[in-house]
């Protein structure tokens, strides 16, 4: 995949913001919009664009993550200020937009192995305060009423990844089959709860103080939209369901000395932080792992075609099945549960 065209971004840089002198840096880790740290002068920026070649309808959304961050500027979830977005494809052959860069800490390891057991805690707590802040943010109140469809949330989104599994060209996996025939018959009813649903909230998508345990800034909204917000807690919950290995989880490891809480802990202190919001079930932490399974799918499809955003995307499709048997095993009463 080639890089950035460092000559057209520094003339589009220099039409828009002051300064001079253009430095750039990919930042790995990303399987989705391929990112960099842009410095221009003494401003530091962060990229984010749109992969090259054939994506899926409404995939990639940059035009999305930019308006909800200019959204939430004036809230209190923490996000980067966004700075301008780019849509023509002329400049750097996909869209694109700029936001400020944070300086804080950035944890990929769900057992945070460099802090003590106080830090890993709050840590977590934090992660659960923040989410709670998000959902109870009200859409109209910062211009996203329709940012995407009110009420039935569960449903839509069933036929969206249920679209998006049949549509891969990669072959079928029995679990997930299994998995999402289980989901269908078992989705919910509309309750009526709305809020803003970040669709990929967990522990490396955050940035954190770079001494405090708190939260500094919500990333990566690319899958944000209008939803229900025990979908991104449910998603939440995913570490204490699955192994180390498996996108990084906690199952194996010794978390609860290491001063981790508890997923019913996590989940209580989301609740005593959160506006009413009814119960986390088994529904709706399955749910959040069939998405995944079938976001890995669309990671092996782009890998496959060459234009996935890190060289690590084809050793992470076995995950989409992984990822199904752990639903599974929650939906069968098997899965790991802290308790």
């Amino acid at each position: 995949m080639s890089d950035l065209d460092h000559a057209a971004l520094e003339r589009w840089l220099s039409e828009r913001l002051p300064g001079d002198g253009l430095s750039v840096a990919r930042i790995g880790g990303g399987q989705s919009n391929p990112t960099w740290f842009v410095d221009w002068g003494p401003a530091r920026h962060v990229l984010r664009k749109k992969p090259a070649g054939p994506i899926l309808p409404g995939a990639h959304a940059i035009e999305r993550e930019f308006r909800v961050l200019r959204a939430l500027e004036q809230t209190d979830v923490p996000v980067p200020k966004a700075l301008w977005l780019e849509e023509d494809d002329a400049v750097l052959g996909t869209p694109f937009y700029l936001m400020e860069r944070l300086d804080g800490r950035v944890f990929t390891d769900a057992t945070l192995p460099d802090l003590v057991p106080e830090e890993r805690r709050e840590i977590y707590l934090d992660m659960a305060r923040t989410l709670a802040r998000l959902h109870a943010v009200r859409p109209g109140a910062v211009g996203l009423s329709d940012y995407g469809k009110p009420g039935d949330y569960f449903s839509r989104q069933l036929n969206r990844w249920g679209r998006q599994y049949r549509e891969s060209p990669g072959g079928r996996v029995a679990a997930l089959d299994r998995l999402g025939a289980w989901l269908e018959a078992h989705r919910p009813g509309d309750d009526g709860a709305i809020s803003i649903a970040h669709g990929d909230f967990r522990l490396g998508n955050l940035i954190f103080h770079p001494t405090e345990p708190r939260v500094i800034g919500v990333l990566d909204w690319e899958l944000s939209t209008l939803g229900h917000p025990l979908a991104d807690l449910g998603f939440c919950v995913m570490p204490w369901h699955t192994a180390p290995e498996e996108y990084g989880g906690l199952v194996g490891t010794d978390w609860r000395a290491a001063g981790i809480p508890t997923r019913e802990d996590f989940v209580a202190e989301y609740h005593a932080h959160a506006i009413p919001t009814p119960p986390l079930t088994p529904f709706h932490v399955a749910f959040a792992l069939y998405r995944f399974a079938v976001i890995f799918i669309g990671i092996a499809d782009r890998a496959r075609a060459g234009n996935a955003a890190s060289a690590e995307a084809a050793s992470l499709a076995p995950l989409a099945e992984r990822f199904a048997i752990r639903a599974l095993q929650v939906i069968d009463g098997a899965g790991v549960v802290a308790g």
